[in-house]
């Protein structure tokens, strides 16, 4: 049951480690311009917390409200316990369609904690591409994988959300997977790798973490073998060449700039061999 207010944002308090960030961006914006032309279309949800309020769900309509000057939110307050509350928390925060993965990561970590301390937990039957945790699509083994990243050091976790946030563009990049096998690393080991990363500006392959964490849990990692190891050229790190399209283009015949990638290349292919034959 819950009940519709209208309540003093000041006397409403943000919850308790809340995981999901709220930017004052573009986005943040336009939000608060809509409410402002057309008021707040979804009140907000919170449940009482003694003489003030916990926030459940709508921090971003709430920002935009302060960011109005307003002074009153409508709000649905709940009547839930601790547990419930985290639950519901991050269900209604997990629907945004941006999530950056430190955000994914703490959010189930709350909410499997919160199962735990109600005698739940994810039943290992579930047949293949079933939601679990009440409509996450992630798998399970994807969720324990975010969960990992909760144990990284914030200096290696901020890395993998720039990756994610600039869609691997930024110099020092680091996926989901090769963070996994770096967050079972101890805090200084950890910070070895990072720092390593940072002053030499490299970027750490999967198959690389994996060696790392081996040399770790025989207690045979060093600097240097960290330094060594990141270093070495990744397969995808070959040498490649690279044209410019628009020169090449130009050189080509215009009918043939309308077909098929891979037609080009076989023509090209076969006027560099003419060329090379002619010469013979």
């Amino acid at each position: 049951m819950s009940e519709l207010k209208k309540i003093k944002i000041v006397d409403i308090e943000p919850f308790k480690n809340h995981p999901f960030i709220v930017e004052v961006d573009a986005l943040l914006n336009e939000l608060a311009q809509s409410i402002k032309d057309n008021g707040l279309l979804n009140p907000v949800v919170v449940r009482a917390k003694g003489s003030k309020y916990e926030m459940l769900s709508g921090h971003r309509r709430l920002k935009a409200l302060e960011l109005n000057g307003e002074e009153y939110v409508d709000a649905y307050v709940k009547d839930l316990t601790d547990d419930e509350a985290v639950i519901f928390m991050v269900d209604s925060n997990l629907q945004r369609e941006k999530l950056l993965p430190s955000e994914r990561a703490f959010a189930y970590k709350m909410k499997m904690d919160a199962m735990k301390h109600q005698g739940k937990k994810l039943d290992t039957s579930f047949p293949k591409g079933t939601k679990l945790l009440n409509g996450i699509n992630d798998t399970k083994t994807q969720i324990y994988r975010f969960i990992r990243l909760t144990y990284l050091i914030p200096e290696l976790l901020k890395i993998v959300d720039n990756t994610a946030r600039f869609n691997d563009k930024h110099n020092i990049t680091m996926g989901i997977k090769p963070a996994v096998e770096l967050s079972y690393l101890n805090k200084d080991e950890q910070m070895l790798v990072y720092s390593t990363m940072v002053y030499d500006d490299l970027s750490p392959s999967h198959a690389q973490t994996i060696r790392i964490r081996k040399l770790s849990e025989s207690k045979q990692l060093s600097a240097d073998i960290v330094e060594n190891i990141l270093a070495e050229e990744k397969g995808n790190q070959h040498d490649k060449i690279s044209f410019n399209r628009d020169r090449i283009e130009q050189a080509l015949p215009y009918e043939l700039t309308k077909r098929d990638k891979r037609y080009i290349e076989d023509y090209i292919i076969n006027a560099i061999k003419s060329y090379r034959n002619r010469d013979k």
